[in-house]
């Protein structure tokens, strides 16, 4: 069985991984973006010496729906094409030239979150057990034939970069397992129950601004959320920007009389600020414009 590979990011490694080490399978190609595209992600994967690893032709691809990648997809003649790690749509005419054979992966329990940015989202909105599925792309956006999933617990500390790496675990378990089977014979897939799908936008670098007038939770979870490896959490300072990847809530504003987003605490961990239900978020990792902010101002309140 011949594969192409499409994506840019962890995932998209895994998976050459996953197909290159399983009998039967050939990765002939891996398409991935072109160097100057690689902001698009904030994830990105160098994918060459990947492909030179496995053999398989490199291909770069600024969008895979333009007619000349659609005639080196029909060239190839794989016998499915992956997308993993792609942020693309693989339009009517993609799919046509893959012969309908196009495998999508999406670290969600579909068809809860479908869309964007489900990392983050699944820690956002406290999600208690996720997913990991693959599933056959049809004309909807996650919502074709289920052809795997992997559920695990998301952990009270969950981070986005623990977070992410369970479903790197997940992804190569269940490729391991589906492969064979695809390899033997079609594999139809369940189709997906739309009463229960759910889907999630995207967010954007600016979506990691902190507003001190949340609780402290709120906070300490959008830190959580959003750290490596995406842009992280961040609040500004005296004309500073402060990126903050690591906090924990603390009492330590409980006897201050002080309005959120103002720094009541300074120790060797590092600065506690106070939020608007009276709980304060201890800052204990982060990054900032200045070598000296100044941390005794009042921070951003979001707008």
């Amino acid at each position: 069985m011949r594969a192409l590979l499409i994506g840019a990011v962890e995932g998209t490694r895994v998976a050459a991984d996953a197909i290159a080490d399983t009998p039967g399978w050939e990765l002939a190609a891996i398409a991935t973006l072109p160097p100057e595209f690689a902001a698009r992600h904030s994830d990105f994967v160098d994918l060459e010496p990947v492909a030179a690893r496995h053999g398989a032709l490199f291909l770069p691809v600024a969008q895979c729906n333009a007619p000349a990648f659609l005639e080196q997809l029909r060239a190839i003649a794989a016998d499915i094409v992956f997308v993993i790690g792609w942020s693309q749509i693989c339009g009517p005419e993609f799919r046509t030239a893959a012969a309908g054979r196009v495998v999508g992966y999406h670290p969600a329990p579909l068809p809860r979150l479908r869309g964007r940015a489900v990392i983050p989202w699944t820690i956002l909105l406290d999600e208690k057990i996720t997913a990991s599925s693959l599933f056959w792309i049809d004309d909807g956006v996650d919502s074709g034939p289920l052809l795997a999933q992997r559920f695990f617990h998301v952990a009270p500390g969950e981070t986005a970069g623990s977070l992410y790496a369970k479903h790197m675990h997940a992804l190569d378990a269940m490729l391991r397992e589906l492969l064979p089977g695809l390899e033997r014979g079609p594999v139809s897939g369940d189709p997906q129950d739309e009463a229960v799908a759910t889907w999630a936008t995207r967010r954007r670098p600016s979506d990691g601004r902190i507003d001190w007038r949340d609780s402290a939770e709120q906070v300490e979870r959008l830190v959580r959320a959003v750290g490596r490896p995406y842009p992280g959490a961040f609040t500004d300072a005296g004309g500073d920007r402060i990126t903050i990847w690591s906090a924990r809530v603390c009492a330590c504003a409980e006897r201050q009389h002080a309005s959120p987003g103002q720094v009541v605490l300074r120790d060797d961990e590092g600065f506690a600020v106070r939020c608007g239900d009276g709980r304060a978020i201890h800052v204990l990792e982060y990054e900032t414009t200045s070598r000296a902010p100044a941390l005794h101002s009042v921070l951003g309140t979001g707008s």
